[in-house]
């Protein structure tokens, strides 16, 4: 084959490979990552070696500020770990392959904590529209009130709900409901 043909190959190969981890970032925004550390998870989910700070910036062309900063936050999330090649006294890095694990962590972590926030909230809230309400004379406001402290109530449910559903999926319970699909179609 020709090294004109090869070239042109491996240019297809990586313009396919660079639409799918754009895919992979535009889709890690919806748990609140940013398209840089989507991109940087693909970079490295795909990397054949583990990848120093000076490959990830060179493969993003971003500034190895922003890579740290990536990083750190894909390692919060158990999306990275640190990995070791002999002989090699940078820190290298390489991507968590198991994509369930990924999910489970990055969701758990992430609706936990709008979660429990949304609950303190409901609470709160209720507290004070109570206490408005032992005060208040106007008979239709209390009836207003009492009202809406029902639909806090209604959604506190839904919260404690939705704290056992992330509890499943953090636990890995899931996926007996809804098992894993461990061999790639062909």
């Amino acid at each position: 084959m020709a090294k004109k043909d090869q070239q042109t190959e491996w240019s297809k190969y990586e313009e396919t490979l660079e639409k799918f981890i754009q895919v992979i970032a535009k889709n890690m925004s919806l748990y609140g990552v940013t398209p840089s550390i989507g991109r940087l998870y693909g970079v490295l989910y795909f990397a054949e070696d583990p990848m120093t700070l000076d490959e990830m910036r060179d493969a993003l062309e971003m500034s190895k500020t922003s890579m740290s900063t990536g990083v750190r936050a894909l390692s919060d999330m158990k999306m990275v770990e640190p990995a070791f090649k002999r002989g090699v006294r940078k820190d290298l890095y390489k991507s968590e392959e198991d994509w369930y694990k990924s999910f489970t962590t990055l969701f758990g972590s992430r609706w936990r904590h709008h979660t429990e926030t949304n609950i303190e909230e409901a609470e709160e809230t209720i507290d004070k529209l109570e206490k408005i309400a032992c005060k208040a004379e106007d008979e239709q406001l209390k009836e207003k009130i009492y009202s809406d402290i029902e639909r806090l109530r209604y959604a506190q449910n839904y919260y404690r709900w939705l704290m056992e559903f992330i509890r499943v999926v953090e636990s890995g319970e899931i996926f007996k409901y809804v098992p894993k699909f461990d061999q790639p179609e062909k």
